[in-house]
């Protein structure tokens, strides 16, 4: 029994280092979440090196640094997601090489109608407006509706008059009047029986947050469809389609055909597959956008981060104006390589 006895205890005392290993990499595993992490995007479509000067290219990736910094900073300071969300978009909408704000299209009345949406994870709120034309951020109409109002979308006049009353900048529609736009709906009248091309049906621009208090936010802002009519208004004010916040998954932020994102729910469909299959925000993503959508016919992409700081940015197009920064590490990306 004594040989026994020692035999056994021998065992354990071999063991023991290596349950200490394993407890230790555990510990590391957990120190790999980051303290906080941001993902942007610019719109996707028909984006590649033969169609995009080597000004403009430059241009565009100083902005989206620009952004990345501005929420950074932000972040770095233990400011909210929303905050975050909100103050990188203006960003965004404040600049012509995007589809949004002062960069928004044309509709076949040559006007502009811009559509914007924000949530929070934290607590699954939601604000929204559709067809504006004088508010010179439509994210922050969007978190006046959410913080400010017992509804979720507001739309046209309405969402105008209700950004007045709380106090948001408007502006004269002429501020969003560029040449390049204008040129736009030109080129889209001229073959308005034609087919469009992947630029001139969308362009977005959009925000995932995952801050240092461990809760998600996202926004998504456009000008919608080059020639849109009838008040048309595609995905980015949807929550589910084109924005999703949810503390319990991913934040993300979609870019694309509208009218594909809204009947696949596609913003949503992400939280809900890794929610209920367990998958990754990579595999969902990747399922999502390049198998679903596709097959569809559905063209664009999104931008997301998971609850642990995960990043995706799929897409399914020949180019996304896209970027990410955590602590240590910045990216921006175009093209599909």
């Amino acid at each position: 029994m004594r040989y026994l006895a020692f035999f056994i205890l021998s065992l354990l005392c071999a063991c023991q280092p290596q349950l200490q290993e394993v407890n230790i990499n555990r510990k590391d595993a957990d120190a790999v979440k980051p303290a906080y992490a941001m993902v942007i995007h610019g719109g996707a479509g028909t984006i590649t090196k033969a169609n995009l000067s080597e000004e403009k290219e430059k241009a565009i990736r100083a902005k989206l640094e620009e952004a990345l910094i501005k929420g950074e900073a932000m972040l770095k300071a233990n400011k909210p997601a929303l905050d975050v969300v909100e103050a990188v978009i203006h960003i965004l909408e404040d600049s012509h090489h995007f589809n949004a704000g002062k960069g928004a299209v044309f509709n076949h009345g040559a006007k502009n109608e811009m559509d914007a949406s924000i949530m929070s994870g934290l607590d699954l709120k939601a604000g929204a407006v559709g067809g504006v034309g004088v508010i010179k951020h439509p994210i922050s109409a969007a978190r006046a509706v959410m913080e400010k109002s017992v509804h979720v979308m507001l739309s046209g006049e309405g969402a105008e008059e209700f950004s007045r009353e709380h106090g948001l900048e408007i502006v004269d529609p002429s501020y969003f009047y560029t040449e390049d736009r204008m040129e736009s709906l030109k080129r889209v009248k001229a073959k308005e029986n034609k087919k469009l091309t992947e630029q001139e049906k969308h362009g977005t621009v959009g925000c995932a947050v995952l801050d240092a208090e461990g809760n998600l936010a996202a926004g998504t802002s456009t000008g919608g469809m080059t020639n849109k009519r009838w008040n048309r208004i595609g995905d980015s004010p949807i929550i589910g389609a084109g924005t999703y916040a949810n503390n319990k998954t991913c934040a993300v932020s979609c870019t694309g055909h509208g009218e594909f994102f809204i009947r696949y729910a596609v913003a949503h469909d992400v939280s809900a597959m890794m929610e209920y299959k367990k998958v990754s925000l990579q595999e969902a993503g990747n399922e999502i956008i390049n198998v679903k959508l596709k097959n569809a016919g559905g063209t664009g992409g999104f931008v997301a981060v998971d609850k642990d700081g995960n990043i995706a940015m799929p897409f399914n197009t020949e180019g996304m104006y896209r970027a990410y920064i955590k602590p240590g590490e910045k990216v921006v990306q175009i093209y599909k390589d």
